[in-house]
């Protein structure tokens, strides 16, 4: 799909020096980086792309054996599983959705669900099992040891091949993937349809892993040892058909200097990029983490590339984990994500609130409710998810988690105005912070990141303030005006488009 691209000739480039007021790159100083950079070599042959594509998702046990002598998904003894009972409908009484392939239809009715997959979570799966719900009153299984998250023996680092994507029975074998059961209210419906309509399809993940694995290809004509990988919500599970796709380079274990390290590296990409025909518009941006913002012309996607931004794998796997545990989570969280985005405060380069920050702040509000939607990950299977783990073992930490079952029985309608009332009503913004990590709202620490924060979410790994974004008065006051105004509208009229235009929406996917 991608036309061939030789860098044969293209000038090494030397690190430039560290200036005492800025990040200029320039090429022609020299200054050693705290690890040593590869010469520039040639690139190898170009190879097939359906094969790279196809296959670099594949887990260690398909090593070593050509691609094209593999079935498109093989089946994996190891990871074969009966799906357990699954989470409960959204509403009793609802007629059971089969699980059909169906030609999709850009023209279809809004509540034409007949035409829908539901539940699908992208090429990580297979077509769900349709499950009879349990009565209310069944309890969930008891967890299993702690010791079932660690990785087998005979498991070590794998090699780094540039696979980041893993079939979703290899994710969370253990946790059932349950089609969703439509409420009978109609704002339920709504949201149910919305998400339907607008999710992240198969061929659309598809398109982002091919653009990944060609410039890995190309990327690693400079560092030979690199690894890009896919993350945030492209393979999170609450990305949308007009996501963008966050890449991560990692080009070596541990940190590498953002201010200085990282900003010389993407330029080198930069310039990469220039030469590539199927990229364009290629921008360093310098932020805090500096990125590196182009366009795949062929696909049409937007990528961000960073580099060693080892946490946003760490939490890509957390919130995949969170988002097939229950049946609720993945509608809930695209619809609230699409309302702040219409509703004008979902835009961090705004001072508003980041998708990251709005997601957490859902996830902190299924698992505080009286009857939790979800479980405390991070606390039930710390092992799982430990900061200390190796970064090409993340994706296997979640296959030791059981599925759970809530107790809980609201619908989506339920939970979308009880989230509404949580942060325009009982929520103290000014003492406490949200944790998913201790599923919990916690005193702000005394400390200059967050005292005097208007709006403070704690990154799950590394602590930090991922609400930093929302510095100014003025902006926290329209993020809670809006809260509350929703609130009103929904309760009076229960019915999403008070507060979000659903059709125009579905249009923009």
């Amino acid at each position: 799909m991608f036309p061939s691209s030789s860098i044969v000739g293209f000038a090494p480039f030397l690190p430039p020096p560290r200036c005492a007021r800025g990040n200029t790159v320039t090429a022609h100083h020299a200054l050693p980086l705290p690890f040593p950079l590869p010469a520039l070599s040639p690139p190898p042959p170009q190879l097939q792309l359906p094969a790279e594509s196809h296959f670099n998702m594949r887990n260690k046990s398909f090593r070593g054996v050509p691609p094209n002598a593999l079935p498109r998904f093989p089946s994996n003894p190891h990871c074969d599983w009966t799906p357990a009972v699954g989470t409960p409908p959204l509403a009793p009484g609802g007629p059971p959705l089969t699980m059909t392939r169906k030609r999709r239809n850009d023209e279809h009715s809004l509540y034409d669900v007949k035409r829908q997959r539901f539940g699908s979570p992208g090429i990580y799966g297979r077509t769900p099992q349709v499950v009879s719900p349990l009565p209310v009153a069944q309890s969930a299984p008891p967890k299993p040891p702690i010791e079932g998250c660690r990785h087998p023996p005979g498991i070590h680092k794998p090699k780094q091949t540039g696979g980041t994507l893993v079939l979703r029975r290899e994710l969370c074998p253990s946790i059932p993937e349950d089609p969703l059961i439509l409420a009978g209210d109609k704002l339920s419906q709504q949201i149910l349809a919305l998400f339907q309509a607008c999710q992240q399809q198969n061929d659309d993940l598809e398109k982002k892993e091919r653009c990944r694995a060609q410039l890995q290809k190309e990327i690693r004509a400079l560092f030979p040892h690199s690894t890009v990988y896919l993350a945030g919500s492209t393979l999170n599970g609450f990305g949308s058909r007009s996501s963008d796709a966050d890449l991560c380079l990692v080009i070596k274990d541990g940190s590498v200097d953002q201010r200085t390290d990282a900003v010389y590296i993407l330029s080198l990409i930069r310039k990469l990029l220039y030469r590539l025909s199927y990229i364009e518009r290629p921008q360093l941006i310098r932020a805090k983490v500096p990125i590196l913002k182009f366009r795949d012309k062929v696909s049409g996607v937007e990528f961000d590339l960073n580099v060693n931004n080892i946490v946003g794998i760490r939490n890509t796997f957390l919130l995949r984990t969170y988002a097939y545990i229950e049946s609720r989570v993945r509608p809930i969280i695209l619809v609230i994500k699409k309302w702040a985005r219409y509703r004008g405060i979902n835009d961090a380069s705004r001072g508003t609130l980041s998708s990251y920050s709005l997601v957490l702040m859902v996830l902190h509000y299924l698992q505080t409710l009286p009857e939790p939607v979800i479980p405390c990950l991070q606390k039930d299977y710390p092992e799982c998810f430990s900061v200390s783990m190796d970064i090409h073992l993340v994706p296997e930490g979640p296959k030791g988690i059981p599925p759970f079952i809530s107790k809980n029985q609201s619908t989506l309608g339920d939970l979308f105005l009880g989230f509404l009332k949580y942060y325009a009503k009982e929520f103290n913004w000014d003492k406490l912070m949200i944790s998913v990590r201790e599923a919990d709202a916690l005193p702000k620490p005394n400390c200059r990141e967050w005292k005097n924060k208007f709006i403070c979410v704690e990154e799950p790994f590394d602590r930090s303030n991922t609400a930093r974004a929302v510095h100014e008065k003025v902006k926290f006051d329209a993020i809670k005006a809006e809260f509350t105004e929703s609130l009103r509208l929904l309760q009076l009229k229960k019915d999403l488009n008070a507060i979000l235009p659903v059709r125009a929406t579905i249009q923009e996917r």
